[in-house]
């Protein structure tokens, strides 16, 4: 649970992971400032050498391994950026790696994690039939599971992007961060609730990925369908850690929906250049439809960049700006 992470393990895991990961720009944004009133910072996780920071976690889980457990190879269970995470460690570490993945993952990134050289299933009917599976073959051929938002490892990883933040910019004043299974929100957590817990965390999330918000405003954990969205990185059900972690870290979050979205991946590509994801947009869609009440400085993390062309070209259309 939330408690039992510590702050320690995320300086431990900027060592392992430095000259392995990207240290990603943390880059003003005039056009944001200009609509919030403040300033607006953005943390370009997208252009982490994978497309997100999802490099960073199962890096520093599969590091992590004693050599003999890591040798006999990986599986995950991934909507892409995960999986895409630990076929680039796998390939970097020399051992196989296994990744399932639902048929609805992005191309762009099934590609990406076969072209790594991991072996992809691509056979589940939705995440989580996808995380089930990884687990099943995990433990029938005697490989680890790498988790993509649990472990204190993989945890850890995700808190570089935090800690980088606060390094940069030492008087931040709040952090939005995408928010699906709470991996990211863990590592942001863990870190700032413990070393700068004046700063204000607040989360993002689409409509159909709302896992976290409905679990909240019910009090237990609460399923959610499974249904098309652009913030694809963001789907799948919760559990009772991510609940707690949601608890714990959060002082508000945004629920946007699928047009509000578009709208921000549209804006993200006029304004900053930067062809962004559905999740990794989520945060920048919450204040563009200032569902945020913001404190400043504000640093939004823009957390992938694996979008499909067609359908980034969709989101961008006049239609949607």
């Amino acid at each position: 649970m939330f408690d039992d992470l510590r702050a320690e393990d995320i300086y431990d895991a900027a060592k392992r992971i430095a000259g392995v990961c990207l240290r990603t720009p943390l880059r003003r944004s005039p056009a944001l400032a200009a609509r919030a009133g403040g300033d607006v910072l953005l943390k370009l996780e997208c252009e982490q050498i994978t497309g997100s920071f999802k490099l960073r976690g199962a890096f520093n889980a599969i590091a992590s391994l004693t050599p003999e457990v890591r040798a006999r190879g990986v599986a995950a269970s991934s909507a892409g950026n995960h999986g895409l995470g630990v076929a680039w460690a796998a390939r970097h570490l020399g051992i196989p790696a296994m990744v399932f993945v639902p048929r609805a993952a992005p191309m762009v990134k099934r590609r990406g994690i076969e072209q790594l050289g991991a072996t992809v299933d691509a056979e589940s009917e939705d995440y989580d039939v996808a995380m089930v599976r990884a687990k099943e073959f995990a433990r029938e051929h005697g490989v680890t599971y790498i988790n993509p938002c649990l472990g204190d490892t993989l945890i850890a990883g995700q808190g570089t992007v935090a800690l980088e933040i606060f390094e940069e910019l030492p008087n931040v004043a709040m952090v939005v961060t995408p928010v699906g299974g709470a991996g990211l929100l863990a590592g942001t957590g863990s870190l700032l609730r413990r070393v700068a817990p004046e700063v204000r965390i607040a989360g993002a999330q689409s409509v159909n990925t709302a896992a976290i918000a409905k679990s909240l405003a019910a009090g237990r954990v609460t399923h959610i369908d499974s249904v098309p969205t652009l913030a694809d990185g963001l789907a799948g059900d919760i559990d009772d850690f991510a609940l707690d972690i949601g608890r714990h870290a959060l002082d508000e979050l945004a629920v946007l929906d699928e047009a509000a979205i578009a709208r921000a991946i549209g804006f993200l590509a006029r304004e900053e250049g930067l062809i962004v994801e559905g999740a990794g947009a989520v945060g920048v869609a919450a204040v563009l439809e200032g569902k945020l009440k913001l404190s400043f400085p504000a640093v939004i993390i823009v957390s992938g960049r694996n979008i499909d062309p067609e359908r980034h070209a969709a989101a961008i259309a006049p239609s949607t700006a």
